[in-house]
């Protein structure tokens, strides 16, 4: 029996940006790829929203060449939300028809597709309160803001515990916006960056502080308004060498670097030696099963809000792909069928 076949995007090699997308596109509105079967431990789920994130194209440019992606042609994205048609045989906690979110591995991908397969693990139930775009959007971005602040900067999201100032960088985008409304259910004074347009979007997510870092003297300085320094300061974006935040952090301050590089690493490494107070800690996501349950309970309970910048079905993947590049996305960009 010949095996049943579901559109795609794919790309073949590294660069060519959203143009190489594009040229697989076409590719697969002709050349169909075969469904894929779930293993023991996983779920066949048919789409119903995928989240872009920005390392999914910077896998495409080969930031972690020769490593990732283990083959091409290459599905990326690994943040989806759809349902369940199929299950393994050793899947216990779903079967067919049930609604769920789920991350497949970051290097893994195979997220823009009609159907993906995802671990049993890596999988969690999604309520009627959250929609497919608001449970696919939380994945890797949330998750990676969840560990930050309750992991590394000890945040409780209870609120209890001593208060902290927290400062968070592009706090408009995917990962910041989340850890903005994250932080501001614990015990914290929240200052942000973002720019100019994204001012009172960032104040209205809670944030007790925000600086435009382009235009003002403490926004490039990073200098709380109230002359705060920072607890901990979750880091996402890139281009702020350490010496812009040391002179702003508390004695035992530590910056949480969501994307860390070379530079990063020989900044930890010699503040470690050197048994600085202060502290930069590189960040590698470690996707849980129960922290994920966790912010989809929040967004269920409205304490929590995913921000969606813009839907694309997958026929348009390239024009979000080319958004995100640029990095004129306030919030999540999403994909759907």
């Amino acid at each position: 029996m010949a095996a049943k076949l579901m559109r795609a995007v794919r790309y073949s090699g590294y660069g060519g940006g959203a143009a190489g997308l594009e040229a697989e596109r076409m590719d697969w509105q002709h050349d169909e790829v075969p469904v894929p079967c779930p293993a023991k431990d996983e779920v066949l789920v048919k789409l119903e929203a995928a989240s872009l994130n920005p390392v999914d194209w910077k896998i495409q440019e080969g930031v972690l060449r020769p490593l990732f992606p283990r083959k091409f042609p290459h599905i990326p994205v690994v943040d989806v939300a759809g349902e369940v048609v199929e299950v393994g045989s050793g899947v216990k906690d779903f079967k067919a028809g049930d609604k769920v979110v789920s991350i497949l591995g970051t290097f893994n991908g195979g997220g823009l597709a009609e159907y993906f397969v995802a671990k049993e693990s890596l999988t969690v139930s999604r309520p009627a309160e959250v929609s497919a775009a608001e449970g696919a959007a939380l994945p890797l971005a949330g998750l990676t803001a969840h560990q930050a602040l309750t992991q590394v900067a000890g945040i409780n999201l209870d609120g209890t515990g001593p208060r902290k100032s927290i400062l968070i960088t592009a706090a408009s985008g995917g990962v910041g916006h989340y850890a903005v409304q994250l932080a501001k259910l614990g015990n914290t004074h929240i200052t942000a960056t973002c720019g100019e347009r994204n001012i009172d979007f960032v104040k209205s997510l809670g944030a007790d502080e925000v600086l435009d870092y382009n235009k003002t003297p403490d926004g490039a300085a990073l200098k709380s308004p109230s002359d705060r320094k920072y607890d901990a300061v979750i880091h996402c974006t890139t281009g702020i060498p350490w010496s812009n935040f040391e002179p702003n952090l508390s004695t035992n301050g530590k910056v949480i670097d969501i994307t860390p590089n070379f530079g990063s690493m020989v900044t930890f490494a010699v503040k470690k030696l050197t048994f600085c107070k202060k502290q930069l800690v590189p960040l590698f996501i470690n996707s849980k099963r129960e922290n994920l349950e966790c912010l989809v309970g929040l967004v269920k309970e409205g304490k929590l809000k995913t921000v969606i910048d813009s839907i694309y079905p997958l026929s348009k993947a390239e024009d979000g792909w080319t958004k995100s590049i640029h990095g004129h996305a306030t919030g999540k960009i999403i994909f759907e069928p």
